[in-house]
């Protein structure tokens, strides 16, 4: 393929980066054809025009998809900051109207999704109306890297995020609590990590950044849990518990509802354990009215 021309060569359009970006997401030229509502032909067709303008080859069939060249690889990893910047350039105009209007997506654990966001998405909702709230899950480290690729807005993930490219608003710290059945009766004055090794542990799956910090703590014993379960839902863990088959740590915001009180037993671990939650942004990502009254809300939420 002969190299590109900067002379003459036509310029790229953001519509063709879209297109090539669709087909390396979805490896095969009919499935982002259709997702584009275009033929596969004429989608064949724009890739052929775009590797002919860069003089390059982007795709290549690997088996039964197609696959990124090293080029296309390359002009994929620059795309999330050709859109951000588009974005900021959009973003800095309608912001002159001052209206707190659009869409934001937020990224959340399924914790903070349960118990911390329902209030604030309301009140939100009730003083802005125009505001289109776009709420999707996910444990921290996926969240961190939707957000970096400007797939999501802001996050709230757990503290601590290793980032360069994210500003981190701290919340206010979440306590992890013990919890079992009520009707096995009152905790022990101390509940040490000796104490629950001798118990069946109901816990969080492994690889969130809550069961991080509970497997650092056990780790200040001398003998490491062996969980009798684990399961990625705080609720699941929550119905398990109230039947009698095990106890187990949760945030005490999970379990501060008259319901929980009532089904389970509570209690303060001894030494504490913390969880700190922050709202995570792109450092150069634009503030626009709904972004930032977005992230007032959340903040206002724990007293921020």
């Amino acid at each position: 393929m002969a190299a590109i021309d900067s002379a003459s060569a036509s310029p790229l359009t953001l519509d063709q980066l879209r297109k090539f970006e669709q087909v390396a997401a979805h490896g095969s030229f009919t499935a982002a054809a259709a997702q584009l509502g275009l033929t596969q032909p004429a989608m064949s067709q724009q890739i052929r025009q775009l590797e002919r303008q860069l003089g390059v080859r982007l795709l290549e069939r690997v088996g039964r998809r197609v696959a990124p060249t090293a080029a296309g690889l390359d002009l994929l990893a620059h795309l999330p900051g050709v859109h951000l910047a588009l974005e900021s350039a959009v973003q800095a105009v309608r912001a002159h109207a001052d209206q707190v209007a659009g869409a934001v997506r937020i990224g959340t654990g399924l914790t903070a999704c349960l118990y911390r966001l329902p209030p604030v998405l309301r009140r939100l909702r009730q003083a802005h109306p125009r505001l289109a709230l776009v709420v999707s899950t996910g444990n921290t480290d996926e969240l961190v890297r939707r957000v970096e690729d400007n797939q999501l807005d802001l996050a709230l993930v757990t503290l601590p995020v290793a980032s360069r490219a994210l500003g981190l608003v701290p919340l206010q710290q979440d306590e992890i609590v013990a919890v079992r059945a009520r009707e096995a009766g009152a905790w022990p004055a101390r509940i040490t990590p000796a104490l629950l090794c001798d118990q069946p542990l109901v816990m969080f799956a492994p690889g969130t950044s809550t069961r991080g910090l509970i497997d650092a703590w056990f780790g200040q014993g001398a003998r490491k849990p062996q969980p009798a379960m684990a399961l990625d839902s705080v609720e699941a863990i929550k119905a398990v518990v109230a039947a009698g088959l095990g106890c187990s740590l949760l945030p005490r915001a999970a379990v501060s509802s008259p319901e929980a009180q009532a089904a389970l037993a509570v209690a303060p671990l001894s030494p504490p354990l913390h969880r700190t939650q922050a709202i995570a942004l792109r450092q150069d990502k634009p503030l626009t009215p709904a972004l930032r009254a977005t992230v007032a809300a959340i903040a206002a939420q724990d007293g921020g």
